[in-house]
């Protein structure tokens, strides 16, 4: 399966990653002092739903309209509702924001953001997304690579990680810059989005993480078992350094997209220590 964001815009996954970025950047932005934050694989910043990328997967129905359309759901996603009716102005759900847009639109005064994207086309619509922030930048660059080496020395920092997971590696090279990131910045925050296909694949990545970080945050969201290695059957958001305060509000979001699919979800928050 190719997760270019542009397929999947809009879809459960994002809800699970975005409602949960908002909520890790509002906690990391109540501390006094700049954020350095770098996303390794930023897309174009923002999406169409009536594009043809988009209407050719139609996973947005079950996503950010389900969302926009419940006046019950959960306070934790009332940001990213805010963010997609700002975008939206009409009413009509066409536009949806990705990471950058969001991010870009919560800096503050000292903060830095370094988007990376190697494509061509995406990389120009980035730079079209993140104009109008000061501090922000995109960069036609090897996310993993920038992370590793250009992660904040000291003081906050957060790395964005999520591929689009056509490489064999990415689970491996996830790993690899978490654990140069967190030499370069003991104090730095990653976030890596991952899809959830089958147990073994989650489990032996989790494995992996958790000598570098034993305290990693694990938000984890099913809309069906993980017994089908060719669908994607949920998806995770596992957090570094996650800030007090994180776990409550990602379970919750976790819980709410795992009620989207057909009865059989599961959707819960967990630390790998505990």
């Amino acid at each position: 399966m190719n997760y270019r964001h542009a397929f999947h815009a809009g879809n459960f996954a994002d809800l699970v990653k975005h409602a949960g970025l908002l909520t890790l950047l509002e906690l990391m932005m109540a501390r006094p002092g700049p954020l350095s934050i770098i996303d390794t694989h930023a897309g174009a910043g923002g999406y169409d739903l009536e594009g043809e990328l988009s209407r050719r997967t139609g996973e947005a129905a079950q996503g950010i309209f389900r969302l926009m359309a419940d006046e019950g759901a959960p306070g934790v996603f009332d940001g990213l509702k805010e963010a997609v009716r700002q975008g939206n102005p009409d009413g009509e759900v066409r536009f949806y924001p990705g990471s950058p847009s969001l991010i870009g639109g919560r800096l503050r005064a000292g903060d830095r953001y370094t988007a990376c994207e190697l494509r061509d086309d995406d990389k120009a619509l980035l730079e079209q997304t993140l104009q109008p922030f000061a501090g922000a930048r995109a960069l036609q660059a090897d996310g993993y690579s920038t992370a590793a080496d250009g992660v904040a020395a000291s003081g906050a920092a957060l790395v964005l990680v999520d591929p689009p997971f056509e490489r064999a590696d990415d689970y491996q090279r996830i790993v690899d810059t978490l654990a140069a990131v967190r030499r370069r910045n003991a104090r730095a925050v990653l976030a890596a989005w991952l899809p959830l296909k089958d147990l073994e694949t989650f489990d032996s990545f989790l494995r992996q993480v958790e000598p570098l970080a034993p305290d990693a945050l694990i938000g984890e969201c099913r809309l069906r078992p993980l017994d089908n290695p060719l669908k994607m059957n949920g998806c995770a958001l596992v957090i570094a350094g996650a800030p007090d305060g994180m776990d409550q509000p990602l379970g919750e979001i976790c819980a709410w997209v795992a009620g989207l699919g057909e009865g059989q979800g599961r959707g819960e928050a967990w630390r790998l220590n505990g």
